[in-house]
């Protein structure tokens, strides 16, 4: 516990961790679009779309029209398209009507694929990805869903020349799910086959039978090892296969609409003319596709146009529908997992405002650093902010908190929503034009903060008239939170509709500055429940014109002598306070209850008892501590979380301090491991519960 004495001071309550980012460094290569990214966040299906259908499959206009009226498929089902193109050196997932517009127009445009992904980004070009690069951009972006036309395979004569698609081996290696029409007659099926069971690939047709289909013809002469019926049983699949964690694909081959099926027996004979006639001009390797199809369009007189755009508009509907059921499989096994006497409301019966922040910490690997200098040292990547984190906390601890934050439209933006897919962040707002909120600590070897940097412009985007759209959400919550991030005029907004209908509201500090907001007018007379250290506590006193130490005492006695002394006149209209003590533990202060406090909110005013009680920490040694960051935001999620159950005040104290406990030995503010099951104390062996100290206030 020595660090939190040193650099716990200003960086607990920022959220920022001392671990490795495991994050990609690269991501100012890739550009999500916000509707996907959003989807992403939500838990909301999004299916992935190649774009060398845009740029080499198809003329224009045609190519334009079959985009757009693909990706308003996607939206009739109810998923969120994410078209992958390459524009000028950035990977787009999900674009915009313009950017579709410059790829489809576009003469210059090369076709994309795994390899030549470096080069293209490196000359800044713009191009069409194909399936390996569609799969490779999506899987970055945490989508699981792709649908396309037909996937490349194994050429014919491929076992002479080695000719095989690069979409095969991506397969092998990228866990996503690829709705296709199959492959296309022009290749060797058979071979095919077997070169995406050699790669671990998981086949199954889409329908009535096993029959892989060819493309323009929903009959190859092959069959596939499986069949899946239906979206729901296409879902239990694809949920298999990611949570085996195999790292490769699943491809499901969906036959063309028989109605446009009618046309393959001409179709094939055009395609194996071209075939012949490809093969007389020596055109080979990735010119042979797009030569063949402009060439049976020609002698089919636009059947084959007509054919290709029909299984793509099928393959649309069939992936998105297996998209959705894909994501109602994921979100139920989610819901399940969560223990069965713990209630999961559907709507938010907790309402948390704040901020939602990326945070580095550049820590120095010698106790003295030196300005003006590059230093040896690590640079580690990890989201925080108050409100993310405690509402981070609730959500693990089965609740579904609305947040209300707001975020840029960056990449940081991207990352961290992606990161809080488990949360509600329907009332987060990405905003143009501004920066995500981001915090950089310098840190020497030994925890010591030598230089704080923060850009946290963006919270007071958090305004009033943002968060009034909630109003309806913050008259049914059975509490809000704020974090001391946000506006004054915002505080005093909520506090304003709390004291009208009677709603409890607690304030999370976050630091000493930003203590005082609430008691810049009377608006902390609406609080309920606060969570200051001593020195925010301090803050809040001296704006009500309370004399305070000029130095936080170092004893024990002194220090809860001074807590409890500080609280009393906070008392006055707060129902509960929540002091923390760092390694000393926490001060509850508030109504004598059968020797204890009590936490659960009183709706009528009268006159009280006043207590405090005194829990000591629990152990945490040096070598076990990984991070000093996100142990108050989970001490406060938790207790929030046992109030709500409404818990007695011993368990609600003893769920704070598991929970505060859990992330002091993880990498992360609040740790991905935090369950109800983790921090309920009946579950807890060994673990000596110390009777709390019980002192009155007059």
């Amino acid at each position: 516990m020595r660090i939190m004495k040193k650099a716990s001071a200003l960086i607990l309550r920022r959220g920022i961790s001392t671990f490795q980012s495991k994050l990609c460094k690269n991501d100012s290569l890739f550009r999500v679009h916000p509707s996907v990214s959003q989807a992403l966040a939500e838990n909301r299906p999004v299916v992935a779309l190649e774009s060398t259908i845009i740029t080499h499959g198809m003329p224009y206009p045609h190519n334009l029209s079959t985009a757009k009226e693909v990706e308003a498929i996607v939206r009739a089902e109810e998923a969120t398209p994410a078209t992958v193109g390459v524009i000028e050196g950035k990977i787009h997932i999900g674009l915009s009507s313009e950017e579709l517009d410059h790829l489809a127009r576009c003469k210059s445009s090369l076709k994309v694929s795994r390899r030549d992904l470096p080069y293209i980004i490196s000359k800044g070009l713009s191009g069409g990805t194909t399936v390996s690069a569609t799969m490779i951009a999506a899987h970055r972006a945490g989508i699981t869903v792709f649908v396309t036309g037909g996937i490349g395979g194994v050429h014919r004569d491929g076992e002479n020349s080695l000719d095989i698609s690069a979409d095969l081996t991506e397969l092998g290696r990228t866990p996503i799910a690829v709705i296709s029409a199959g492959v296309k007659s022009i290749l060797d099926i058979g071979r095919t086959l077997e070169f995406l069971e050699t790669q671990g690939v998981c086949v199954a047709t889409y329908g009535s039978s096993k029959n892989f289909p060819a493309f323009f013809s929903p009959q190859s002469g092959f069959s596939s090892p499986y069949q899946v019926c239906n979206p729901e049983e296409a879902a239990k699949l694809i949920a298999s296969t990611l949570s085996l964690g195999l790292q490769s694909g699943v491809l499901l081959a969906v036959p063309i609409p028989e109605e446009h099926a009618a046309a393959g027996q001409q179709i094939e004979q055009a395609i194996q003319t071209a075939v012949t006639e490809a093969s007389g001009k020596g055109i080979t390797g990735r010119d042979v596709t797009p030569f063949i199809l402009q060439k049976v369009n020609k002698l089919t007189e636009g059947k084959s146009l007509q054919a290709n755009i029909a299984l793509i508009r099928n393959n649309a509907k069939v992936g998105s529908q297996i998209a959705c059921a894909l994501s109602k499989h994921t979100n139920k096994r989610k819901l399940r997992s969560t223990p069965d006497r713990h209630e999961i409301k559907s709507e938010s019966d907790i309402v948390v405002i704040g901020g939602i922040n990326v945070d580095f910490i550049a820590k120095g690997k010698t106790q003295t650093l030196h300005f003006g200098k590059t230093n040896p040292g690590s640079v580690c990547q990890s989201f925080g902010g108050v409100g993310r984190n405690i509402a981070d906390a609730l959500s693990r601890l089965g609740h579904r908190p609305l947040f209300i934050s707001a975020t840029g439209a960056d990449s940081h933006s991207d990352a961290v929503l992606n990161y809080c897919k488990h949360m509600n962040t329907s009332g987060v707002a990405r905003l143009q034009d501004q920066s995500t909120a981001t915090y950089c600590a310098v840190i020497t070897e030994s925890g010591e903060l030598s230089l704080g940097l923060g850009d946290m412009d963006i919270h007071q985007q958090i305004t009033e008239h943002y968060v009034s759209q909630f109003e309806k959400q913050l008259l049914s919550a059975t509490l809000v939170c704020l974090d001391g991030n946000i506006p004054v005029s915002t505080i005093n907004y909520v506090c304003s509709v709390a004291r009208k209908h009677n709603i409890n509201v607690w304030y999370e500090p976050t630091d000493s500055e930003k203590a005082c907001k609430p008691f810049l007018s009377d608006a902390w007379k609406s609080l309920s429940y606060s969570s200051p250290n001593l020195a925010e506590l301090c803050t809040m006193n001296q704006k009500l014109g309370i004399q305070t130490p000029e130095e936080i005492p170092s004893s024990l006695d002194e220090v809860l002598s001074v807590a409890v002394a500080l609280s009393r006149p906070l008392l006055e209209h707060l129902h509960c306070l929540v002091v923390t003590l760092g390694a000393n533990g926490v001060l509850l202060c508030g109504e004598h209850d059968a020797g204890s406090v009590n936490l659960q909110p009183k709706k009528q005013k009268k006159e009280r008892k006043l207590c405090a009680l005194h829990y000591p920490a629990l152990t945490v040694t040096a070598e076990e501590t990984m991070n000093v960051s996100g142990a108050g935001d989970s001490l406060a999620g938790a207790l929030m979380a046992g109030i709500i159950q409404k818990q007695k005040t011993d368990r609600c104290v003893r769920m704070g301090l598991l929970a505060a406990r859990l992330s002091l030995a993880s990498p992360h503010p609040i740790t991905p491991m935090l369950t109800l099951d983790c921090v309920d104390p009946d579950n807890i062996q060994n673990q000596n519960w110390p009777k709390p100290s019980l002192m009155w206030i007059d």
